[in-house]
């Protein structure tokens, strides 16, 4: 067996050991681009030798999606069809798990009119609201992780030939998942003991408030009374601990909705749905964007604050060291599933309930009052960097270093 071939097949056995962890009897649905037949073959026939069921792969193709926006009547965009929506809540009612190959193209809509992505994404998200509300609330496992495409890898590494770029994207997959260890599988084990240990620590201090100063940011953030830091993974509603997102490298927690005031600069670019949005500016006044400006996309920007109430308001607040194994690769992977674990960073719209004492438990409304914003969308942006400073507010009024230039100050 090559050495490709040995590290595509430790990657596999990783995403469904750890990242969805398949248990006997359980049913596993793979959301995967066309390109990645190999890895999808190999995830499927791990899952089967830890007991799945039955496995359904979705393929997806990104051209057959840009057709789409090129040719169809413009009252295609706010249709999505129920049927699947409805196939996904009864999939996820009968204790399901999926698994989703994500890694779109970062300029999949270059040309296209944002408002026609904007709707069809909203309609999507109206469609399976009941469904993600399993996925949010930790209801079944699920895990988000990414594999190589050509286009993707065209625009992370444009300046290696053409033929060298799908290879060192693979490297970068391989090392930033820690599959070039012996054994992927305990090496995960212990990354996520770490994560835990940090989880700990911030829930044991209890800040009230962080106070975020950068070029650009000068941003205070109050917490909810009562909010949970998160990181590495979850159970799910039967004790299953299964990692939502790999790579990962951040611990997570809520923001209270409307303490948060002060202005936050980004520091990487958003992949938005296939659409790029750089140099994101964003003010905020109790918790509610008021202003905001970018050096290209804007307009982009603009259909994600108009999706609903929430998208004017953040969901999540996400520490991660600028020191860490996705930074030191010196690349900007225009996925913000990767971005986010080189990047402290916030998300507009939806809380995690997950993030929330008795959160999963709570209708919208009690989420609201308890601080949680909600909404049809959570859009991670990045903000993190060498300059970054983190001060925290303890009960007592005490301030203490958090972070410090981009790193953990303790």
């Amino acid at each position: 067996m090559s050495e490709f071939k040995l590290m595509l097949e430790k990657y596999a056995e990783l995403v469904v050991k750890v990242g969805v962890n398949i248990q006997p009897g359980q049913v596993l649905i793979v959301q995967a681009p066309l390109e990645t037949v190999d890895l999808t073959r190999l995830i499927v026939g791990k899952a089967y030798e830890a007991g799945a069921k039955y496995v359904q792969v979705d393929w997806d193709d990104e051209q057959i999606t840009r057709i789409r926006y090129e040719k169809a009547t413009d009252d295609s965009f706010g249709y999505y069809p129920q049927w699947h929506a409805d196939m996904l809540e009864k999939f996820a009612e009968e204790g399901g798990a999926i698994l989703h190959i994500k890694v779109p193209d970062p300029e999949l809509f270059k040309g296209i009119d944002s408002w026609k992505v904007s709707t069809a994404v909203k309609a999507a998200a109206i469609a399976r609201e009941n469904y993600q509300g399993y996925t949010r609330n930790s209801r079944i496992s699920w895990s988000l992780i990414k594999a190589p495409t050509q286009a993707w890898a065209n625009k992370v590494f444009a300046d290696l030939p053409e033929e060298e770029r799908v290879p060192a994207m693979w490297e970068a997959v391989f090392q930033m998942n820690r599959v070039g260890s012996d054994n992927p599988v305990a090496a995960w084990r212990e990354h996520i003991d770490h994560l835990k240990k940090r989880q700990d620590l911030l829930n044991n201090k209890r800040y009230k408030s962080f106070h975020y100063r950068a070029p650009g940011t000068d941003l205070h953030v109050q917490l909810p009374e009562g909010y949970l830091w998160r990181g590495g993974g979850g159970e799910n509603e039967k004790g299953v601990y299964f990692v939502a997102n790999m790579p990962t490298e951040e611990v997570y927690s809520m923001p209270h909705r409307t303490g948060v005031n002060g202005t936050v600069r980004s520091t990487l670019p958003l992949n938005l749905n296939g659409r790029l949005v750089e140099g994101i500016e964003l003010t905020f006044k109790d918790g509610k964007v008021v202003d905001y400006q970018a050096t290209s996309g804007r307009e982009h920007l603009t259909s994600l604050l108009e999706t609903d109430e929430g998208a004017s308001y953040l969901g999540e607040i996400a520490l991660v060291p600028y020191d860490s194994p996705i930074s030191h690769l010196k690349r900007v992977f225009y996925n913000t599933g990767i971005d986010e674990n080189a990047s402290c960073h916030f998300a507009l719209g939806s809380a995690y309930p997950t993030n929330l004492e008795g959160g999963t438990q709570m209708t919208k409304e009690e989420l609201k009052a308890k601080g949680a914003n909600v909404s049809l969308t959570h859009v991670d942006f990045m903000v993190g960097s060498d300059q970054l400073d983190i001060d925290g507010e303890l009960e007592d009024g005490t301030v203490e270093p958090v972070f410090r230039q981009g790193n953990w100050a303790f």
